[in-house]
């Protein structure tokens, strides 16, 4: 999360854990003020990170990476699923399954839309109403096949104080595995492939270069990861 459209990067992010690759959600801004004050303060988007009782610099990087985490400009989130938190993985028999999801919001703006995300789909609305900046929740949520989830909340319109496009956050997910199934989207993973090719081609093309080393190192590095979402296309 950054100084961008949140809900569009999110949907780049739901297809990369599309195709198994277990990203935990971050955010940060640039400290350069000429830019920063066109969309609001550094520090405008934090995350949030579950440490435990202890609070020290490498609790803080293991929990961000251990996916323990939630993003936000505003409004704060709490998600369990199956009695699982934010970042675990819970592993299920194959066949159906319902898991409760609990939800907690608490925002100092209003809030529009409180949703489930699972496997890049809307899978649970959880109702607001009041003032909608709080809210409380179980809802069951059906499981058939590995992937993961995620609790999102946003508003459709910018709302004072947040100097941003509108109130955003989301956790990062919790991971199902079913059976031995995999999470693989072959659309998202030919998606990439493609974007990598555009970026590949694009370099062969450029002549700032500062070695040929430099650039054969950059062309190797674009088709390894062209490699693996082509591998995982299929």
């Amino acid at each position: 999360m950054g100084y961008s459209d949140h809900r569009i990067t999110s949907e780049i992010w739901y297809r990369l854990l599309n195709c198994g690759f277990r990203l935990p959600a971050g955010a940060g801004t640039d400290a350069f003020p000429n830019f920063a004050s066109l969309r609001g303060p550094p520090g405008l988007v934090r995350v949030f990170v579950k440490t435990g009782a202890a609070l020290d610099h490498a609790r803080w990087l293991a929990a961000i990476k251990a996916g323990r985490t939630f993003v936000s400009n505003a409004p704060l989130l709490e998600f369990t699923l199956g009695g699982r938190d934010i970042g675990d993985e819970i592993r299920l028999p194959p066949g159906p399954h319902r898991l409760a999801a609990r939800v907690g919001l608490a925002s100092n703006v209003p809030v529009d839309h409180l949703e489930i995300i699972g496997n890049g789909a809307v899978v649970a609305t959880i109702p607001l109403s009041g003032d909608r900046t709080r809210a409380r929740d179980t809802v069951l949520i059906p499981v058939a096949r590995s992937g993961w989830y995620v609790l999102r909340a946003y508003s459709d319109r910018a709302e004072l104080p947040v100097l941003d496009l509108y109130p955003f956050a989301s956790t990062s997910p919790i991971y199902v595995q079913v059976g031995d199934q995999l999470v693989r989207s072959a659309t998202d993973a030919a998606l990439f492939a493609r974007w990598i090719a555009r970026l590949e081609a694009a370099a062969r093309a450029a002549t700032a270069w500062n070695t040929g080393e430099e650039r054969e190192e950059v062309l190797r590095r674009f088709g390894e990861a062209r490699s693996i979402f082509e591998a995982r296309a299929r």
